[in-house]
């Protein structure tokens, strides 16, 4: 990515006008396998992954997050901006709405895509919406449109205890692009997901499935670590 967005602008001024209501923290994690919407995006391989989020009181945040990946061909890596703004409307619903920018720097096409997002929390459940709003012209060939994607998605996340929760998801993905990668005008991801939460990090056991034609149920393993800067 050789531009600066304007959310890692914003991070910058918002940084030096208040740094005593603002928070850095960085993440590291470790995946027996990439998956995104059900789909994996390193051939089934090991993920190592990383990134940096600041986040003020007043709601806005930014960051950036990167991971190996591996679609058969010459790239390598997947470099994710984003930036945002979160709250409450009552002590118990709450939203996110923002944009998030999907690099591939080393890609020989222009595969590229931005989503602006949103969705609303209330107790253990979260319903979320993300449109694909300009794409790299190599996104969808074949003469279909680069910009036509939306995913639904809800989410379920039980506590079973301080320290362990079990979470559910369902996602649903349609358009263009999603004709282009798949030869499917449209198709369901589903996982569920436990959790464990240490002083090392956060150890989860997922396991995932799509209904396309074809494709089998995965399990992977996940460890990710996150600290202050």
């Amino acid at each position: 990515m050789t531009k600066t967005p304007v959310c890692l602008l914003l991070l910058g001024a918002l940084a030096a006008s208040s740094p005593a209501m603002a928070a850095l923290d960085g993440n590291i994690g470790v995946s027996s396998n990439y998956l995104w919407r059900g789909i994996s995006q390193t051939g089934d391989a090991v993920a190592l992954d990383g990134g940096i989020d600041y986040s003020h009181d007043s709601g806005f945040y930014a960051g950036f997050w990167a991971s190996n990946v591996d679609f058969g061909d010459d790239t390598t890596f997947e470099l994710d901006l984003y930036g945002g703004y979160s709250g409450q409307i009552t002590e118990a619903i709450g939203f996110d709405v923002g944009y998030l920018y999907y690099g591939y720097p080393d890609a020989d096409a222009d595969i590229d895509f931005g989503e602006l997002y949103a969705s609303v929390s209330w107790e253990w459940l979260t319903l979320g919406y993300a449109r694909v709003i300009h794409a790299g012209n190599d996104l969808a060939p074949d003469g279909l449109s680069d910009d036509d994607m939306d995913y639904l998605s809800a989410e379920v996340s039980i506590p079973l205890s301080d320290s362990l929760s079990l979470d559910f998801h369902y996602g649903y993905s349609s358009g263009d692009v999603v004709s282009s990668w798949y030869d499917e005008s449209s198709y369901s991801d589903y996982s569920a997901a436990i959790t464990k939460s240490t002083d090392l990090g956060d150890v989860s056991f997922i396991v995932s499935d799509t209904d396309l034609d074809g494709d089998d149920p995965k399990v992977a393993l996940r460890w990710a670590y996150s600290f202050g800067l």
